[in-house]
C-alpha cells in the first residue's frame, strides 16, 4: 500500500527498506532502498514539496466536466518515474554506459511537476507562472529536495533542474525519456487521464511502445519499425484526448472564467478583498514571491479563497467565484467557421445581449482561440532505426505527417441565458457541430 512495506515487510534499524505504491494503471510500483537511486526516490517522495502534489489536481477544473477527474499530480509523478525506470532499464541493455545517468533521470522524472501551482496548467494561465521554471527553483532552493539529490551524487540537483528548465543534459536520451514527443510524462498522463475521466480514447499499447524504444547511432532515442503502428496509435490518441478532454468546451470556459477571476481580484487590490499572506503574494507580489509562499498554495487554499470571495467580495469577484464553485458555467459556442472580423462582430452582439439581460459583459463574454498540432516534426521529431537506416517518422508514416498540420479552434463564451436570442440575432448558418442546442455534456 502507499507508504507500506513490500514483500515480507523487511525493516532495518534505519527504517523502511522496501515500499510499494499500488497504482491502478501500473500495479505495484516497488522501491528498494538497497538500490541507491531508488532510495533517493523514497526520500524525495517523503518531502513536503512532493507530498503537496497530493493537493493539486492533475486535470485542474476538468472535474466539473468529467466527475471522476480527481487524480493528483502525486499519482501522475509516481507513474512517470515508474515508466522512466522501466524504459531506462531497457535502454541499459543496449548501452551499459548509461548507468551514471540513472539518478538524474529518476530525479527529473519524479520531480518534473514539483513546480505546479493550484489546478495545474490552469493555474499557470491564471497566475502567469511557468511550472518548469518553478520546478527548477524548488529543486535548487528547497533544502530537503536538494539534500536528497546531492546525497545520491554531488551535482544531481543542478543537473535535474537544468534538464527540467532548459532541456540541457549530458546525454540526449535522458532528456528524451523525460521531455519529448514520446516521453514517459505523456505516456502516463494519456493513460491516467483516460482512466480518471472515463473516456476510452487514451488506451495505448504501452508494452509495444516501450519494447520498440531503441538507441540511434548518435546515442539519441529512436523507434524500431516494429513499433510504428503502436506509436502512430499513440499520436492519434494524444490528438483525440486533446480534442475530447483537455480542450473540451467546458474546460475552455473554466480556464477563461478563472483567468477573469484572478484578473478581477488583482484589479480590486488588497484594500478591497480579503486574502491571506500567501494568496496576497500570489496575487500582487508574484515577481518577489518567496519559495515558502509558492509551496504554501494548492487547490485547498485557492478553493478556500474562492469560498470567502463568493461570500464577501465585491459583486464582480463574488459572481465569478460563485459561477465556478456552484458550476453555473457559461456557454462556449464554436465559431471556427467565421473569420476573425466576423468573430469580433459576434462577440459584440453577445456583449449587447448580455448587458440587456442584466449581465456584466466583461465578466461573461469573450473569445478564446486555440491551436492543436498532433505532431511537431521540427521539435525533437521522432525517428525510426532498424539497425541500418535512420528515417524521420513523418517520412515513413503518412498518418503522422497528417498530424503535423495545425488545427485551430475558436470559441465564443457567453451566458447560457442569451443563447436563443444570440442565435436569432446572428445571420450565420449554424451547422450541426456549431449549433446552439439544448444537449450538453455534464
Amino acid at each position: 500500500m502507499d507508504g507500506g512495506v513490500a514483500g515480507t515487510g523487511a525493516r532495518t534499524a534505519l527504517g523502511m527498506t522496501q515500499r510499494t505504491y499500488h497504482d491502478p494503471l501500473h500495479r505495484g510500483i516497488d522501491l528498494d532502498r538497497h538500490a541507491p537511486a531508488e532510495g533517493m526516490v523514497m526520500d524525495l517522495v517523503d518531502t513536503a514539496p512532493f507530498q503537496r502534489l497530493r493537493r493539486i489536481r492533475q486535470l485542474g477544473p476538468a472535474f466539473l466536466t468529467f466527475h471522476s477527474a480527481e487524480s493528483s499530480r502525486f499519482t501522475h509523478s509516481l507513474g512517470v518515474f515508474h515508466l522512466a525506470r522501466d524504459s531506462f532499464n531497457r535502454m541499459l541493455l543496449l548501452d551499459p554506459g548509461l548507468e551514471p545517468h540513472r539518478g538524474v533521470l529518476y530525479g527529473a522524472a519524479l520531480l518534473h511537476d514539483i513546480g505546479h501551482g493550484p489546478l495545474s496548467h490552469t493555474g499557470e494561465e491564471m497566475f502567469g507562472l511557468r511550472h518548469e521554471t518553478c520546478s527548477a527553483r524548488v529543486i535548487r532552493e528547497h533544502r530537503d529536495i536538494r539534500t536528497c539529490l546531492e546525497r545520491h551524487q554531488e551535482g544531481t540537483a543542478d543537473a535535474v533542474a537544468d534538464l527540467l528548465e532548459n532541456g540541457t543534459t549530458p546525454h540526449p536520451l535522458i532528456k528524451r525519456l523525460v521531455s519529448s514527443q514520446l516521453d514517459c510524462d505523456r505516456l502516463d498522463y494519456l493513460l491516467r487521464d483516460s482512466y480518471s475521466t472515463g473516456t476510452r480514447y487514451g488506451q495505448l499499447d504501452l508494452e509495444r511502445i516501450l519494447a520498440a524504444l531503441t538507441i540511434a547511432p548518435d546515442g539519441d532515442l529512436a523507434i524500431h519499425p516494429k513499433g510504428l503502428m503502436a506509436v502512430e496509435h499513440y499520436l492519434v490518441v494524444r490528438s483525440l484526448m486533446y480534442r475530447s478532454v483537455y480542450n473540451h468546451r467546458l474546460n475552455v470556459v473554466c480556464n477563461w472564467l478563472l483567468e477573469r477571476l484572478v484578473e478581477t481580484a488583482r484589479k480590486l487590490g488588497p484594500e478591497r478583498i480579503w486574502a491571506d499572506s500567501v494568496m496576497s503574494s500570489w496575487l500582487w507580489e508574484t515577481d518577489s514571491m518567496t519559495l515558502e509562499d509558492f509551496l504554501a498554495n494548492d487547490d485547498l487554499r485557492t478553493g478556500y479563497h474562492l469560498q470567502r470571495w463568493q461570500e464577501s467580495a465585491p459583486p464582480a469577484l463574488a459572481e465569478l467565484s460563485g459561477r465556478f464553485l456552484d458550476r453555473r458555467l457559461l456557454k462556449a459556442t464554436a465559431v471556427d467557421q467565421l473569420n476573425r472580423g466576423r468573430q469580433l462582430e459576434v462577440l459584440a452582439t453577445a456583449r449587447r445581449l448580455a448587458e440587456a439581460s442584466g449581465f456584466d459583459p466583461g465578466l461573461c463574454c469573450g473569445l478564446r482561440h486555440q491551436e492543436l498540432r498532433g505532431y511537431h516534426p521540427y521539435r525533437g521529431g521522432l525517428r525510426l532505426w532498424d539497425g541500418r537506416t535512420l528515417q524521420a517518422l513523418e517520412q515513413a508514416s503518412p498518418l503522422v505527417a497528417s498530424l503535423s498540420e495545425p488545427a485551430a479552434s475558436s470559441w465564443l463564451i457567453h451566458p447560457r441565458e442569451i443563447s436563443i436570442q444570440l442565435r436569432q440575432d446572428m445571420d450565420v448558418e449554424w451547422t450541426p457541430s456549431t449549433a446552439l442546442t439544448s444537449r450538453e455534456c455534464h
